[in-house]
């Protein structure tokens, strides 16, 4: 694409198109730009839009479609080509640094997130002069450059608090501190010094301190792994001022706004993490300046209203509470039994209160709500941190605390007793105290699974809780609802078996209630009440305890989707998985209902995909309907295809990229059932499913992969009679996938099937051509995945076309290569083979290749007879050798960025594990005594001789064994 002004004209009305609300409309413009992205100067032409468009809106469009093909495309990835050119990469890392600098603001924080991108995988070695460009921005003294410059470093260098430890993080750290901490440092108090130069400038002080809260941001960053010399030097300075910040209110930078934090807050907030930081990991260090924080901290926190723009501030200010009292340094902090209920009556209970906003959000924001309250993304809410606080002063006070919330929670009961209507929020601030108080430690999994022995818990859900479930209105007071039931859920492994029965009709109850949040957590309650275990494994709670309330759980849940605001609720749609996973053959009878409405919401959802796990729980409990109602009648598979197929079929016509992989994978499922020969509506689509364009996509191959071995599995020979001219489309997508380092297994899942199902003579005339892809493979990148793969692959053939053929293709290739490669792949890797079958299979093939391969007893093979025996009894006995080299650690497709969906695996759609060999063969040591006694009455003698001459004392022992196992003797 040449830059000039037609294409830039062109770019411009694609962008527009791309803003369409109308799908008609808006869908064809994104192909377009999809279709052009990999041209070259695609980008710049993006970059040149950004800066000189006259349209703001095509402006800010080009920069977010700009970040977003940078984040698919800029990755180098093993294997696949470079989908940016070299002069494309050269001419954006020398201008975008300048192009964000002097950027609207809007545009500069895509453009910094960009530059985040490219310096994750370019910075240091690709991109040395980065840092230096920026840091020298410093001097411009425009606080628009400074801030960009700021914002990008914090882009940048955030990894730092997640990364793994290791040389080249210390590396790279180190590199970014000795160019940036001075700078920084002098940034800090040359910005304070502004601060006071214009104290009663709004404006100027509004950019000061979103500079200032960014530059705290990076002191957390680089000051995370480790704490650096530089910054131990510097403590004294950059305490100091964190200290003055904190203590300082400025009339001017408060906010009229109650929702919105202020620059003020956002500041103090991330003050009080640093201080958090250091008091948790560089405690001795830090000593000195620990006790002015703390007051500090504590006078923000007596001082604070309770308006949400304070949230994140007071929940970090008692997070840093929260984490110096369970330090046993500081323990003496906090014994005065006077300071203990200060804290409790002054930060913990006013802190744990249900407040207007929360009533607000729990009406009118259900969705937010639930993902604060029940998936712990409430880090940064009071609630969370006052509870982490109560944990953490129960580490060395647990009596004391204990006694003066019990207190608390009492007088709250009995003001709530007074007049429940008026007064509920403090039965809720009692149960939030109660829960908090007994929880000490929990997992995804079970819940609570460690309580605080001073709390009674089946006796508060028997006076308390219980009331609640079982009141007649299930809409009356749904906040008091919604927390008797996440108790249940929160202790369901601390409660007894009878009162988690009890309970469960009630959840199902509340399955109907109108509040969102709670008939969510009644699913939700439901759902890991039925994933608990009880005796040997089995559920907790059986399909016969659960026979009276089936048909009614089944019911609830299904109306609960027509519920305004839950069409597309996860949590109901995985309650509805996990129910049909528990009930199993109970819900055959539901199923003819069921897959109706389980279908209809799949061509709902399918026209705008927007909930990812809803999708993917709506496709498991469609694998599960299929599963149960087969193993009952394997003859009902056709019902399902006639349900499902036309859905299917508008999916892949539409190709709605999210919901193609598993498409492949229910239909592999379904065509897995199938007894007699392939249905003419899968040989349908079968050419299809070799197009090269799908295959382009990583998320498609495992499914894809599936797919067509269940098409050979079932259908081989239909294949090979009335698709023979496909064959070749097959080997293609083998030889592409054998390319690839990430996806070279799968190619040989794919090609054992064939050697496996297909008619020998359907694949003679490319026998050769397979081999010789093979080696070339192992010429030019050898790696353990691949040897593993390609020893149970020549096997597998030994097995199937017998040892002399195999024998025969190698030497044809090459004269002498098959003692090659059974002396330099079969004897040397085998022990690196892993997996039953696996290992069963090049058992087998090497038996064969010992005792039926007359080339391996007559020629130069023959001193090769030997190891190889000493080899497979090393398969038998020896432990699986599971090294890899140092330089082989491949990218998980998981890893590689953008939005393609990668591939989601659905659990029960999962594949039996196959034993090409079967019962033929149930042990592998037997057979080798076998075919040894059988080989040695062939040539008398040979054997014996050939053992006692060459193979180890040990081996020979073993050896022994299997020939009295299999009562049979060598002659």
């Amino acid at each position: 694409m040449e830059l000039n002004d037609g294409n830039l004209q062109t770019l411009t009305e694609y962008l527009q198109k791309t803003l369409s609300p109308d799908p008609a409309v808006r869908r064809p413009a994104e192909k377009f730009l999809e279709s052009v992205e990999g041209n070259q100067n695609y980008p710049i032409l993006l970059l040149t839009l950004l800066e000189k468009s006259q349209d703001e809106v095509i402006r800010v469009c080009a920069a977010v479609t700009f970040k977003n093909y940078i984040k698919r495309n800029w990755r180098i990835v093993e294997d696949e080509p470079n989908k940016i050119s070299d002069p494309d990469r050269t001419a954006i890392k020398a201008n975008i640094v300048n192009l964000m600098l002097t950027s609207p603001e809007q545009i500069q924080k895509q453009l910094s997130d960009a530059i985040s991108i490219l310096g994750r995988e370019d910075f240091p070695q690709k991109w040395p002069d980065l840092l230096t460009e920026m840091v020298n921005r410093f001097q411009s003294g425009d606080f628009h450059i400074i801030n960009g410059v700021l914002r990008t470093a914090h882009s940048l260098f955030k990894r730092y608090r997640h990364e793994f430890k290791s040389n080249e993080l210390w590396s790279e750290i180190k590199l970014v501190l000795d160019t940036f901490a001075q700078p920084l440092t002098e940034l800090f108090k040359a910005t304070i010094d502004l601060c006071q130069t214009h104290a009663t400038d709004v404006n100027a002080l509004k950019v000061l301190f979103s500079s200032l809260t960014l530059i705290s941001k990076l002191f957390y960053s680089l000051n995370f792994q480790d704490l650096p010399e530089f910054f131990e030097d510097n403590m004294e300075t950059w305490m100091t001022h964190f200290h003055n910040l904190l203590t300082l209110d400025n009339k001017l930078l408060q906010t009229e706004d109650e929702e919105e934090a202020g620059l003020l807050e956002l500041l103090k907030s991330q003050i009080c993490d640093n201080a958090a930081l250091y008091a948790q990991k560089y405690d001795e260090e830090f000593q000195p300046y620990l006790p002015r924080f703390v007051t500090a901290i504590w006078n923000l926190l007596v001082t604070t209203g309770q308006e949400v723009k304070y949230d994140l501030l007071v929940s970090n200010a008692i997070q840093f509470l929260a984490s110096v009292c369970e330090r046993p340094h500081y323990k003496h902090l906090f014994e005065d039994q006077n300071v203990l209920t200060s804290i409790c009556e002054k930060v913990i209970v006013p802190n744990m209160e249900f407040r207007s906003a929360d009533e607000e959000a729990f009406e009118d924001n259900a969705e937010e709500y639930i993902i604060r309250d029940l998936e712990g993304s409430d880090i940064d809410t009071r609630r969370r941190a006052a509870c982490d606080l109560v944990r953490g002063l129960c580490k060395f006070f647990e009596g004391p605390v204990t006694g003066i919330f019990s207190g608390y929670v009492s007088s709250m009961l009995t003001e709530y007793a007074k007049n429940p209507g008026v007064n509920w929020k403090h039965k809720d601030a009692a149960i939030y105290l109660v829960t908090s108080l007994a929880s000490k430690a929990q997992t995804q999994k079970h819940g609570i699974t460690q309580a605080n022995e001073l709390v009674n818990l089946c006796e508060f859900f028997v006076n308390h809780i219980l009331v609640d479930l079982k009141s007649p209105s299930v809409n009356e007071f749904p906040v008091l609802k919604a927390d008797a039931i996440k108790y249940v859920m929160t202790f369901r492994s601390q409660l007894p078996k009878e009162q988690l029965l009890e309970a469960v009709p009630l959840l199902v109850a509340h399955l109907q209630a109108e509040s969102i949040v709670q008939h969510t957590y009644a699913a939700h309650a439901l759902e890991r009440l039925f994933t608990m275990r009880g005796a040997n494994n089995a559920t907790l709670i059986t399909p016969a305890e659960m026979a009276p309330f089936t048909e009614q759980l089944l019911n609830n849940l299904f109306k609960a989707l027509a519920i305004p605001g839950s069409s597309e609720n996860e949590y109901m749609m995985k309650a509805i998985m996990r129910s049909f996973s528990l009930l199993q053959e109970a819900i055959v009878p539901y199923i003819p209902t069921l897959i109706g409405q389980l279908t209809h919401k799949l061509l709902l959802v399918s026209k705008n995909p927007s909930k990812p796990h809803f999708n993917h729980y709506l496709f498991e409990s469609l694998c599960l309907s299929i599963r149960i109602t087969c193993k009952a009648n394997r003859d009902t598979v056709g019902s399902f295809e006639e349900a499902l197929f036309p859905v299917f079929t508008e999916i892949l016509q539409n190709d709605v990229q999210e919901f193609v992989p598993y498409v492949f994978q229910v239909m592999s499922l379904l065509l897995e059932i199938h007894t007699s020969s392939i249905p003419s509506s899968y040989m349908a689509l079968f050419p299809h499913l070799l197009q090269p364009v799908l295959w382009e996509r990583t998320g498609n191959i495992p499914p894809l992969v599936r797919l067509l071995q269940a098409y050979l599995e079932k259908g081989a020979t239909t294949i090979a009679s009335t698709a023979a001219d496909k064959i070749p489309g097959l080997l293609g997508v083998f030889q592409k996938l054998i390319a690839s380092k990430a996806n070279d297994h799968q190619g040989f899942y794919l090609l054992n099937s064939i050697v496996e199902h297909m008619p020998p003579d359907s694949i003679t005339q490319y026998r050769k051509q397979i081999f010789i892809l093979l080696f070339q493979r192992l010429q030019s990148s050898k790696t353990t995945k691949f040897v593993k793969s390609f020893m149970v692959f020549i096997n597998l053939y030994c097995v199937k076309y017998g040892a002399i053929a195999l024998q025969e293709i190698f030497d044809d290739i090459q004269p002498k290569m098959f003692g090659m490669v059974v002396e330099k792949i079969i004897i040397p890797e085998v022990q690196k083979v892993s997996g039953q079958v696996e290992k069963k299979i090049c058992a087998v093939g090497i038996t064969k290749i010992l005792t039926e391969c007359p080339a391996m007893m007559d020629t130069e093979y023959t001193k090769l007879w030997t190891p190889l025996l000493q080899a497979l009894i090393g398969l038998f006995e020896l432990p699986e050798d599971d090294s890899i080299p140092d330089d082989e650690h491949f990218i998980d497709i998981e890893d590689t960025p953008g939005y393609q969906t990668a591939f989601s695996q659905l659990a029960f759609a999962g594949k039996k594990e196959h034993d090409p060999i079967g019962d033929a063969v149930n042990n592998p040591k037997i057979l080798l005594a076998q075919s040894l006694h059988k080989l040695s009455t062939a040539c008398p003698g040979r054997v014996p001789s050939m053992l006692s001459t060459s193979l180890p004392a040990e081996a020979l022992q073993f050896l022994q064994g299997y020939l009295q196992a299999a009562t049979v003797q060598l002659v």
